[in-house]
């Protein structure tokens, strides 16, 4: 299937910005929406992001999951982004799938979002934190910065701040590291921003 036979997708929600947010962490895209379990970033249940969070802030795996829904308890997210003070995002405004999936490598992103409008809504945001490699290469192509190390940053001006970029590893139960070892690595860029406990 080339190209011109591949409808382009735009993203289906805008940002979700809290008030005094501090870091933005950005997929992406979302998935098809047949693998939502909820109309929000990782939206998927087989996705490990927000175990990853519920490890970080409530020592507990499954404290956003609701498992008799079988969906993630999205008032008690919001909660956590607002008190927390963390945005989310996706570097994809428009994409194609090449393959009718939600995997990176055959995602190719039309239109990036505007950054740099984005962030002009986020006066307190000092970071942004990418989850996985096409997300990485997205940023770094917007900000004119190198693709950093998985768990490590760059430093950089973009849209007139100083800002770190952050390359986590993938939430996706297909990149080959343990939960509790993204846990971790997420956990030490959330202490370095004084944003856990």
């Amino acid at each position: 299937m080339d190209n011109n036979e591949t409808s382009i997708e735009r993203h289906p929600w805008p940002p979700y910005i809290p008030q005094g947010a501090r870091i933005f962490i950005m997929g992406t895209f979302p998935p098809g929406q047949h693998r939502w379990s909820m109309p929000f970033f990782y939206p998927n249940t087989i996705n490990d992001f927000w175990r990853v969070m519920g490890i970080i802030y409530f020592g507990d795996k499954d404290s956003l999951y609701q498992a008799h829904l079988k969906t993630f308890d999205l008032e008690k997210i919001k909660n956590l982004l607002n008190t927390r003070h963390i945005a989310m995002g996706d570097t994809g405004l428009e994409v194609r799938r090449l393959k009718g999936n939600a995997a990176d490598k055959f995602l190719e992103i039309v239109t990036p979002v505007p950054l740099a409008e984005i962030l002009s809504r986020m006066p307190d945001c000092c970071a942004i934190a990418t989850t996985g490699e096409k997300a990485a290469q997205v940023i770094a192509e917007i900000t004119d910065t190198e693709v950093p190390k998985t768990g490590a940053y760059v430093e950089t001006t973009f849209a007139g701040r100083h800002l770190r970029i952050y390359r986590m590893p993938s939430t996706s139960r297909a990149y080959p590291l343990p939960l509790a070892k993204k846990a971790e690595v997420y956990r030490s860029m959330l202490e370095d921003l004084n944003l856990c406990d």
